[in-house]
């Protein structure tokens, strides 16, 4: 067969004016999901929070435009779309992130428009999503050790794949009755769609990273594929027989994917995707990026589309007509020759030892992809592969003395550093200056960058992250241990992402005490996620099945149920409800929703009050929504509205007012979750604590006696949700809350801490703790042990 060529370079991640600090960077931009649907469009997911949509405009050599298909406000990290339906005639495109939500969108839709569904339940990042061959159930894996199968139409959690001890990195769906997943613990497991295990596979000594159905027609006989940290791709019967293994990548393998020819495609950390034929990688496209993250296959046609760290999606042919033009060809052929890879990235080199040009004329390579390292003869050393196909040695790049492109220092403030990056802060205002060298620790630096600029301390992890995914190259060799890794192994370390994917990984270097300071909190914090329309549906879909069951004193008339919908469509554009005599009609409505329909029934009357809850919190604290069994979902969205009440002074003095009822509620949610509360409860109460830790220490308050009294019944609960809280969202919220207590309050709530509470062994307790070693947790200890 022909050898793949790129047919199109889409470029448009990050390109969103309204973006603000380091979204313009490199690590936010990665593409790190793609889609194939049809020969005329390609979707592609990125750490800018959006999803776009790119569509086939002309052709040849192919054009393509884009439009933003879903914008979020947190990295978008999974994708996958559900072919069309009766409901849904162009079907769905379905993406899921760090926001814990996986939302369903016709492609059609702006991304202003309200999503077609939110399926909440997830506690974690999702990071995996694939959809069964009868379009009639999606499956999902998570950070938070889960997957889970969600029926179409339905859009709740109909299954929870349990057994996992680690992140849930990777899901198939491999046919209408079974689901396979791939987990950080090393294990591949095979469920049935009720969520019963079928059987599992010690898959190698590494973290499961992808897994594809292997077509019938692969000559291997294999029926699944998984791969692997360990660089390695292996085919399995679904008896867990081991068919074969493929060697060739030199790093991570991130993912997989079938083609309709029986080949196999894959893609890595060192930056290439290969194709596969049987056992045999017959071509090697090399990017030059960092990492290849995604990779997927259009059926139809057989072309492939990558997505890659440089925040570029591309797509790849057999089909000459299909082709990009030639001087697009050459210019990404030239950038791949031109890319700078880091010495420290291929391993000690004695350039002595190493061959000359003439080495690629009279010698040929033993195996596709192969890298060699040549030295020039101006001195330097360049990286080069061989392509099977074309029986000669490809150029990849050259090996530079520093991690710096140029290999020449940069002044800056008298000093030579190998980077000075520019930050874009704000339109219109000019970069601020980012000095780096690579003998530097990343978090020192970052840490002196947000000091001399006086930025908020929470982006630490941002800035530390971007000079590290900056200052590196691709890894040509083995993988090395000081290497990059996006989420994490047991190998390798990156900030901000490691506690959440493996609590062996290596610890951060410590971190200079920083500044600003983040204690004491002083505004007020809101959680919303509810859709407006997505609710009144549902609302609509709910209504009717209470009244099929025949209870027809809950439900709503015609009527009251316009009256609903109407209010719904008010929020669309304005956040909170008018003073209307029409509004005062619909709020009892919502209330009888949100405390009356039975339990399970609750969640859109529960999302409507997150918007205007304020003259119905009573009702809902007598409702019973935190007694057991306790409905997490219905707990946690009183919970934020809860929280939600402090933004207006109306909603403060109420909840002010309340302040013992809400807590004993939200003490009961936490005595009848078990022993392991849901994230996003307990994210949902420590911002609620956030949020009365600033009214007690604001406006001339922290001194009276009324704030002491209170401060300390929320020092007590904080103590207790902290030292036994393993997410580390919900420590750093919880010491937030803590931490401003103690430090804007008196002498009498600091002697507690100390003497009762025991705050310092808590403090300890978190240090040693896999949240307790992100550089964000470690400051704010830090505040809270100046401040005692």
């Amino acid at each position: 067969m022909p050898d793949f060529k790129l047919s199109a370079s889409l470029e448009g991640h990050g390109d969103d004016a309204h973006m603000n600090l380091f979204t313009d960077l490199a690590f936010r931009l990665q593409v790190r999901a793609v889609a194939f649907p049809n020969p005329n469009v390609v979707l592609s997911a990125s750490r800018d929070a959006t999803v776009r949509l790119w569509k086939l405009v002309s052709s040849p050599p192919p054009t393509y435009d884009y439009t933003i298909a879903a914008h979020g406000q947190a990295f978008i990290n999974s994708l996958a779309y559900l072919p069309p339906t009766p409901e849904y005639p162009e079907g769905l495109v379905l993406s899921g992130g760090q926001d814990t939500i996986i939302e369903a969108r016709q492609p059609s839709k702006s991304a202003t428009d309200n999503a077609d569904a939110m399926l909440l339940g997830h506690g974690h990042n999702i990071c995996a999503l694939d959809v069964s061959p009868d379009g009639a159930w999606i499956v999902s894996g998570s950070w938070d050790s889960t997957a889970r199968l969600w029926r179409v139409g339905k859009w709740e959690s109909e299954a929870v794949l349990q057994g996992h001890e680690g992140s849930v990195w990777a899901v198939l769906a491999y046919d209408n009755n079974t689901i396979i997943t791939g987990c950080a613990d090393q294990m591949i497991r095979i469920f049935n769609t009720s969520g019963t295990l079928l059987g599992s596979i010690k898959n190698s000594n590494d973290v499961v990273r992808a897994l594809c159905k292997v077509p019938a027609s692969n000559p291997t006989g294999a029926q699944f594929a998984s791969a692997s940290n360990d660089g390695i791709i292996r085919l399995y019967t679904l008896q867990g027989n081991l068919v074969a293994s493929l060697h060739g990548h030199e790093s991570f393998v991130y993912s997989l994917a079938a083609l309709p020819s029986g080949e196999l495609v894959s893609s890595g950390e060192d930056r290439t995707v290969r194709i596969w034929q049987g056992t045999q990688c017959v071509q090697t496209i090399t990017h030059p990026a960092i990492s290849v993250w995604s990779v997927a296959v259009c059926n139809e046609s057989g072309d492939i589309v990558s997505g890659a760290s440089d925040r570029t999606t591309r797509i790849f042919s057999r089909s000459a007509d299909r082709h990009a033009s030639p001087e697009v060809i050459q210019q990404f052929e030239q950038s791949v020759k031109e890319s700078a890879i880091p010495a420290e990235q291929v391993g000690k080199i004695n350039k002595e030892q190493l061959p000359g040009p003439e080495f690629l004329k009279e010698r040929s390579g033993t195996k596709e992809g192969q890298v060699q390292m040549i030295r020039e003869s101006d001195g330097s050393v360049t990286a080069h592969t061989w392509s099977s196909a074309t029986q000669e040695w490809i150029a990849v790049g050259t090996v530079v003395e520093s991690a710096a492109s140029s290999g020449r220092k940069t002044e800056y403030h008298g000093q030579d550093y190998d980077y000075v990056f520019d930050v874009d802060i704000e339109d219109g205002k000019p970069p601020l200056k980012l000095p780096y060298n690579v003998s530097q620790n990343p978090y020192e630096a970052a840490t002196k960058f947000i000091g001399d600029n006086e930025l908020p301390m929470s982006y630490l992890d941002q800035v530390a992250n971007f000079i590290t995914q900056n200052t590196q190259g691709a890894t040509l060799g083995q993988s090395q241990d000081n290497g990059a890794d996006a989420w994490g192994s047991e190998r390798r370390y990156r900030p901000g992402d490691a506690a959440a994917v493996n609590e062996a990984a290596p610890p951060p270097p410590p971190v200079p005490e920083p500044r600003p300071q983040v204690l004491p909190q002083k505004t007020y914090l809101s959680i919303r996620s509810a859709s407006t329309k997505v609710i009144a549906k549902k609302l609509n879909e709910l209504n009717d099945k209470i009244l099929a069951e025949g209870d027809k004193d809950v439900a709503l008339n015609s009527s009251e149920l316009e009256t609903v919908v109407a209010l719904c469509g008010q929020l669309e554009t304005s956040q909170k409800l008018p003073d209307s005599p029409a509004v005062q009609a619909g709020l009892p409505l919502i209330f009888n929703i949100a405390t009356k329909w039975p339990t399970a029934n609750r969640l859109p009357g529960l999302d409507l009050l997150q918007y205007d809850g304020a003259d119905l919190i009573t009702g809902i604290l007598s409702s019973g929504v935190f007694d057991a069994p306790l409905n997490v979902n219905n707990a946690m969205l009183s919970v934020r509205t809860f929280a939600n009440l402090f933004e207006t002074d109306t909603g403060r003095s109420l909840a002010i007012q309340v302040f013992d009822q809400v807590l004993a509620g939200v003490k009961s949610a936490l005595a009848n979750s078990g022993d392991a509360p849901n994230r996003n409860l307990t994210i949902a109460i420590t911002t609620l604590y956030i949020n009365f830790a600033v009214y007690l220490t604001s406006e001339g308050r922290a001194q009276t006696p009324e704030a002491a009294e209170r401060g300390l019944v929320l020092l007590e609960e904080l103590t207790k949700i902290v030292s036994g809280e393993k997410d580390s969202e919900a420590v750093y919220r919880g010491l937030v809350a803590l931490g401003t207590l103690v430090q804007a309050l008196g002498t009498e709530v600091k002697s507690a801490a100390k003497e009762i509470y025991e705050v310092e062994k808590v403090l300890s307790r978190i240090s040693a703790s896999g949240p307790g070693k992100e550089p964000r947790i470690k400051g704010v200890i830090s505040e809270i042990r100046a401040a005692l």
